[in-house]
């Protein structure tokens, strides 16, 4: 008599019924209509762009995304249609069990508002540009001369050393770009203009300045001179 291993009847049937059941509730589940849709904004955002905006461009059709169900989304598109935003750096969507269609935005980071003969605009912590926002400002330096391929990375790298630094992002407010390429820059609580020279050194340069600032704040000096030049490796040269 051939002996019936009833372990594995027992298994090969419970095997079938979870993927009938995984059948049922997936088709199921694909079907149910989308209930609205949630805006999350991810980061340390300053809020460029409102929920209202992100919505509008998560609406497939005139009816709206309430009319279709889950698997007729198109994800990816809804996803790019997001991304294409100039005020996005990175957005994610995805649908809950309950029908929640979720967005995940990230904002772009703005270092600098550029000023110059045809437009103004933010320069973001890529070095991308991101237009000016009608709900919120950035307290950012402004940046005034054009901007090129050529010089659009070193400047890049200057407004981000100012950025990620407490002390240069609270005192530097302002920056020019002349025809040579060369920065001169502004200080928030002072008269005195700051000639950065080229934008080489870029560190060494900033921590000649901060070791001089702070310096000739214990001296009481910062008030009589009128320029700080950072052109030289070793040393700050003023002039009253």
């Amino acid at each position: 008599m051939k002996f019936i291993n009833w372990i594995n009847i027992r298994l090969v049937l419970m095997m079938a019924i979870l993927v009938v059941l995984y059948s049922f509730t997936s088709n199921r589940n694909s079907r149910r209509k989308i209930t609205k849709s949630e805006v999350i904004f991810v980061g340390k955002n300053e809020n460029f762009m409102d929920a209202k905006t992100v919505n509008k461009l998560l609406i497939e059709n005139k009816q709206g995304l309430q009319s279709i169900s889950k698997s007729d989304l198109n994800l990816n598109k809804l996803e790019n249609s997001i991304n294409k935003n100039p005020m996005v750096e990175k957005a994610q969507v995805f649908v809950s069990v309950d029908g929640v269609v979720k967005a995940l935005v990230k904002e772009k980071k703005p270092i600098a508002r550029v000023f110059n003969d045809e437009n103004t605009y933010y320069l973001d912590y890529q070095g991308n540009t991101m237009p000016l926002s009608d709900i919120y400002t950035a307290r950012v330096p402004l940046v005034i001369g054009t901007i090129s391929a050529k010089n659009r990375k070193q400047l890049t790298e200057v407004l981000k050393l100012i950025y990620d630094d407490p002390f240069l992002k609270k005192n530097i407010i302002g920056l020019e770009l002349d025809a040579n390429e060369d920065l001169q820059m502004t200080n928030r609580n002072y008269n005195f203009q700051i000639e950065f020279g080229k934008m080489v050194h870029i560190d060494k340069k900033f921590k000649n300045y901060k070791a001089f600032f702070q310096k000739a704040v214990l001296d009481s000096t910062l008030n009589s001179y009128k320029k700080l030049n950072l052109r030289f490796n070793h040393q700050v040269v003023c002039s009253k």
